[in-house]
């Protein structure tokens, strides 16, 4: 599956930005879909992640109550909103699809198949 990240810019800290993910096959709905981020001189880490119905959600600790993650099966897209954004969000955000089934596998990294090209998030402070 071909997953395309948008969405992203330039923003000042305590602002809002809502990026989006949208998958070009209708097998989309088979995957669980995960936003990680990667700073600068930082390794890819999770985001956040939602199940196949979207009925399942996982957040990082360092984006839970400001971040949320939603999906729209009909129209291949999951959506991250992001609010009260922190200069420490800055990043380049990518969305991965998960053949994986299990809670546990949400926020692991090599339980993604495949990636988005990633969209930047800066954050001014």
């Amino acid at each position: 599956v071909q997953l395309q990240a948008s969405g992203g810019g330039l923003v000042q800290a305590g602002g809002s930005l809502r990026l989006s993910c949208t998958a070009s096959r209708r097998a989309f709905s088979n995957y669980i879909i995960g936003w990680f981020r990667r700073a600068p001189g930082k390794e890819r880490e999770s985001v956040a992640a939602i199940s196949r119905s979207g009925g399942s959600t996982y957040y990082a600790d360092s984006v839970k109550g400001r971040f949320t993650i939603s999906r729209d099966n009909a129209k291949r897209s999951v959506y991250l909103q992001m609010n009260s954004l922190k200069p420490e969000d800055t990043a380049v955000y990518y969305c991965g699809a998960n053949p994986n089934y299990g809670f546990e596998t949400m926020g692991l990294r090599a339980a993604y198949d495949y990636w988005g090209q990633g969209t930047q998030v800066t954050v001014s402070s």
